[in-house]
């Protein structure tokens, strides 16, 4: 079956196409319902099967006499460590930490909070709860403590598991100090916090009163069995940020999601089981969740984690060894990574070093990759870069190619088609759908395919006011989009205040709130602007209390270090511009979207609502002083 026959199967008869991909992963009860109601009505996919993930992604090819393959593959340049785990030796570091866990008190349903860095420890981790049927969330290691606290006062955890450090190329960033800043402000305290102990450093006085080792734990602790859970039951819960600038806990599930991952890796990334698979994401992110830890895993692929950059680590060259090395034959990266290689090494003299024949794939997600870089790839390293589009919600590719059909045909600057499963219109603000390259609001009708989000953590209010409130039937993507006349879409972006820093969204509404917390801020707007490499990054513009003597430069310097603290390097805000005013409607909403462009120097027409139009010149004149 071709990939548009498939997709077409997908969409006339949901039920039985999913009910033959759910029968390509071992079941403890295979599901009878294959579509329910589910609540809110937003359906539910296999609600009464059971299953464990920790079971698909290790025991399951244990069981099948393949235990001495490869499984992770670590590769720390930053401390010059490489490592390689079997399935039978993960299944023992997985099992025996799940033992530690259970003795802890902890069962099926409670939530844990993982804070680690790129180390096979944290998959450990993520796979030992999945292993006992307790929730995880992994938050960036990169992330300030309020971030930390956000996430523990929501979910509430009964573990917290962290390392006492990071890396950033060569400056060791401690974790310690951070935990127990955030326990101290956190509402609910952690009854347990377990520290993997790196050992880089002498770090005896990061240590604080009530930590378990986590190589103690795992040493004194007996191995356990995989725990039957429901289809339904969470796996996971990954915040991401929100238009309120409070986080929202995505809700993922074990069988739909499961089944879904087992049908990316073979259709959509066309890679054969056994094959060695490479996500280069950190783990706090959606993409790390799925295809660093369980789609691999579950495909029966070697899966790498990397600690380190992409051009600094030791060079640009860093990307091609890896893939040389270990033989990787698809990789998945964001756009923002290959751009950064690009300007590193523009003619590609490093490329040339490294044996790439094996290289079958490159995907591409996170951010529209621009079509420069595109052309840089094919010319240097000679394999399809195929860009593809999906969220934090979906869990999986949303817009793609489907790669294992070989007619399949890349259209420079586009996502790519709907993937099976997603029946994708845009639609204009009343609901009417649009005719080829109208730009409108990417919908999806209702039911989404197995492994989209359960809902949100706690809050079905907000999840029905975010997703499905906007169009009866269909689910909001928050994204606009063209489609066309051949099918493909093209992503335009965020229609909210969500903003894409190197493929990480991130809140201007949440920055907003730490800018215009500074004593001599009246009032501030945070945007989103073009970035050559990063795609967008933030910029605060601000207007200072009357009477304030504090210096634009002293601004600047005060408001990069509190969104630095409060949220994390992450975020990227360097740029603050202090002004008399800001451009607002008759009824005092700020034009932010005018700022963003006067920022960005394209054209534009004057809103027919603004207040009084000289502010437009005075915000034009203050941009030629900043950039100068």
């Amino acid at each position: 079956m071709n990939a548009e026959n498939l997709f077409q199967k997908s969409i006339d008869d949901k039920e039985e196409f999913w009910k033959k991909q759910a029968q390509k992963i071992d079941w403890f009860k295979f599901p009878e319902q294959i579509l329910s109601e589910g609540e809110n009505d937003y359906p539910q996919w296999f609600s009464d099967g059971k299953l464990n993930m920790c079971y698909l992604c290790i025991d399951k090819h244990i069981e099948d006499g393949l235990g001495n393959q490869a499984a992770i593959i670590y590769d720390s340049p930053v401390t010059g460590q490489k490592k390689t785990y079997t399935f039978n030796q993960a299944k023992e570091e997985i099992s025996k930490l799940a033992g530690g866990l259970a003795s802890l008190g902890l069962k099926k349903g409670d939530t844990t909070v993982i804070y680690m860095p790129m180390i096979p420890e944290t998959l450990f981790a993520m796979l030992a709860c999945a292993r006992i049927g307790v929730i995880h969330n992994v938050v960036f290691g990169g992330f300030a403590p309020h971030e930390l606290v956000v996430r523990i006062d929501d979910c509430k955890p009964k573990v917290l598991i962290t390392a006492t450090a990071g890396v950033e190329i060569a400056k060791r960033i401690p974790y310690l100090p951070l935990v127990e800043k955030a326990i101290e402000l956190s509402q609910d305290k952690v009854e347990n916090i377990i520290v993997f102990n790196r050992k880089l450093v002498d770090n005896q006085h990061e240590m604080f009163d009530g930590l378990i080792d986590y190589q103690e734990l795992v040493e004194q602790s007996t191995a356990v069995d995989c725990v039957a859970v429901e289809s339904t039951h969470p796996l996971y819960l990954l915040y991401t940020s929100g238009t309120t600038g409070k986080p929202k806990g995505i809700t993922r599930d074990t069988g739909g999601y499961a089944t879904a991952l087992k049908f990316s890796m073979t259709k959509i990334y066309g890679v054969e089981p056994g094959e060695t698979y490479w996500a280069a994401s950190d783990f706090g992110w959606a993409v790390g969740h799925s295809f660093s830890v369980y789609g691999p895993l579950i495909n029966r692929n070697t899966t790498i984690i990397f600690e380190g950059k992409p051009v600094m680590t030791p060079d640009a060259g860093t990307f091609w060894r890896i893939i040389s090395e270990y033989k990787v034959s698809v990789m998945f990266t964001a756009p923002t990574a290959i751009r950064a290689i690009k300007k590193e090494d523009p003619n590609g003299e490093l490329v040339k070093k490294y044996d790439l024949t094996h290289f079958k794939k490159q995907f591409l997600a996170g951010e529209r990759c621009d079509v420069a870089t595109l052309d840089w790839f094919q010319k240097h390293i000679g394999v399809p870069a195929i860009d593809h589009w999906w969220q934090t919600e979906s869990g999986w590719p949303m817009l793609g190619l489907m790669t294992f059909d070989e007619n399949y045909s890349i259209k420079r600057a586009s996502a790519g088609k709907p993937i099976p499963g997603y029946d994708i219109k845009i639609f204009d603000e009343n609901g009417y759908e649009l005719d080829a390259h109208h730009e409108g609001y990417l919908v999806i009708k209702l039911p989404l395919p197995p492994g989209a989000l359960l809902g949100i953590w706690n809050d079905d209010e907000r999840f029905k006011k975010s997703y499905l409130s906007q169009y009866q039937g269909y689910y909001f993507s928050g994204d606009g989009a063209i489609k066309d006349e051949d099918g493909y879409v093209f992503i335009t972006g965020r229609v909210d205040d969500v903003i894409n820093v190197a493929g990480h969204r991130l809140s201007t509404s949440e920055m907003e709130e730490i800018v215009s917390s500074h004593p001599d801020v009246a009032e501030c707007a945070v945007v989103g602007i073009d970035d050559e490499l990063k795609g967008q990054v933030p910029f605060a513009t601000v207007v200072v209390k009357n009477g304030s003597a504090i210096s634009e430069e002293q601004m600047e310097k005060d408001i990069v270090q509190m969104v630095r603290e409060n949220i994390g390097a992450v975020a990227c805000l360097k740029s603050v511009m202090t002004v008399k005013r800001l451009p607002k409607t008759r009824s005092g909403k700020i034009l932010r979207k005018l700022i963003r462009t006067l920022l960005d120097g394209r054209e534009f027409q004057i809103p027919p609502t603004i207040d009084d139009e000289n502010i437009i010149g005075e915000i034009q004149q203050k941009i030629q002083q900043y950039k100068v």
